[in-house]
């Protein structure tokens, strides 16, 4: 794993394996795959973790797999997604936890997830997805061609990610609503959340990065029926008083980071700046790029080359070469000495050798790439494009390894993010007047109203909690 603050890349290295891969039923959990947590990172908040924690097991104590051993984490990923693994790990983002708008929100998401696993749809599906290094985006950005040269990079990777179908969410969800009662929460609000997330995926054209919906397919009656099995549990309930429990959880989300977190990695005007590492570069004009805690990585826009950096093993410029000329499987690497911007360095170049698309063996990329060393930290800056292709992309790969510099900008080293702040409405107000008067741009009206569950022209009552963003 690297080190908590590297926050890089999930684009190319994100690849399904050749075919599928036969489901072997894994050992219960103990602890978050730390590949996951590679991946995305913890969530540093402690009392949400606790909250997550307290709920997951209550919960999993009422399931159908009570003694089955359960894991449940925050992940600190802006994307707005939860997801539970046959081992019994469940995961949510800090990004649909800021979404939700009450407890009884995320106790049906959560009945849901660890439903997905009593009901064993892992098992059923029989093969499982891979959630490698990177490349959330690797769909809509990589052609197969190019895709397929990243693959030694992401051999040894077996991340659960599962994709289900809507036999298994319609159950998941007639589960999760039963979980969710069973301790005591209205599961009505779910079906709420169900709209939320459908207006998100409106607002953002979803990209290709894995969201709740994406994941978990939607359907047009989903509403309705979580709507009808609520009441039901409700009926059932046999006047227990069911909880939503709004404000006790709106006030727990003060100080959340939202969105994406400059400190560890954000790119402005087609340079990519790492605060917490103090190092800049150039992404090339018109490059696709994504950030996560192992990668940061770059894709020509129709597919046909894509530049990596990450970190490198080893403790010397040659042992790092070495290594990565390794996992790249070159052919006969290049490899020269040289210095960029006064960091040590080593530019290295070669074909590299595989299986191509239609399983003949052979060159399946060019590389150009370059080891950076700061200190005791080896970066690799990692260019591949289709074979016979440098000629075309090396210049640029070229340019954005001679363009790694130290960050000395101040505006750029103590960027932070934003967070979320919670305000009390005054009697009268639309959430529109609401927001601005607290100086939310009007520009950010429609975003927040989705962050709150709420439409902009919904009344407020005097006292009533929303949320705004702010540093």
């Amino acid at each position: 794993m690297l080190f908590r603050s590297f926050r890089f890349g999930a684009l190319a290295l994100l690849l399904p394996l050749a075919g599928s891969t036969a489901f072997r039923p894994l050992p219960p959990a103990k602890e978050p795959d730390p590949q996951v947590v590679a991946q995305f990172g913890l969530l540093n908040n402690p009392a949400l973790q606790k909250f997550i924690d307290v709920k997951g097991q209550q919960m999993a104590a009422v399931s159908d797999r009570a003694s089955y051993g359960y894991q449940f984490t925050i992940l600190d990923s802006p994307m707005i997604n939860a997801f539970a693994a046959p081992d019994g790990n469940v995961y949510f983002t800090r990004g649909i936890m800021a979404h939700f708008n009450n407890e009884a929100q995320f106790a049906g998401v959560l009945g849901h997830e660890i439903a997905h696993i009593t009901a064993k749809h892992g098992q059923k599906q029989q093969t499982r997805s891979t959630l490698a290094s990177g490349a959330l985006l690797l769909g809509s950005i990589l052609s197969k061609r190019v895709a397929s040269v990243a693959q030694p990079l992401s051999q040894g990777v077996g991340l659960v990610f599962l994709k289900y179908g809507r036999d298994d969410e319609r159950e998941s969800d007639k589960l999760g609503v039963a979980y969710a009662s069973k301790i005591g929460y209205d599961a009505a609000p779910m079906a709420d959340f169900f709209l939320t997330l459908q207006r998100q995926e409106q607002a953002s054209g979803a990209g290709g990065t894995p969201t709740f919906l994406s994941s978990h397919p939607n359907s047009a009656d989903r509403y309705t029926t979580v709507k009808q099995l609520a009441a039901q549990a409700k009926q059932n309930a046999g006047g227990r008083t069911l909880t939503v429990n709004r404000n006790s959880y709106l006030r727990m989300l003060e100080g959340l980071p939202y969105g994406d977190d400059p400190r560890q990695g954000f790119v402005e005007s087609n340079v990519f700046y790492h605060p917490e590492l103090k190092f800049q570069f150039p992404v090339p004009q018109g490059w696709q790029h994504q950030n996560s805690p192992s990668q940061f990585q770059m894709a020509e826009p129709n597919g046909k080359a894509v530049q990596i950096l990450t970190l490198a093993p080893g403790a010397t410029l040659e042992q790092a070469g070495q290594a990565l000329a390794k996992q790249l499987n070159l052919n006969s690497p290049q490899a020269s000495r040289t210095t960029i911007n006064s960091f040590p360095a080593l530019a290295i170049q070669g074909d590299q050798v595989g299986q191509n698309q239609q399983g003949q063996q052979g060159v399946t990329a060019s590389t150009l790439s370059y080891i950076i060393q700061d200190g005791k930290t080896m970066y690799a800056l990692i260019g591949l494009c289709g074979p016979g292709t440098l000629g075309s992309y090396g210049a640029t790969f070229q340019r954005t390894a001679q363009g790694f510099r130290r960050l000395t900008d101040a505006s750029k080293l103590n960027r932070q993010s934003e967070k979320i702040r919670i305000r009390t409405a005054k009697a009268g107000q639309t959430l529109a007047q609401a927001l601005a008067a607290n100086g939310v741009s009007s520009k950010r009206y429609e975003e927040l109203a989705i962050l709150n569950g709420m439409k902009t022209t919904d009344k407020l009552s005097a006292g009533t909690l929303f949320k705004v963003v702010g540093k």
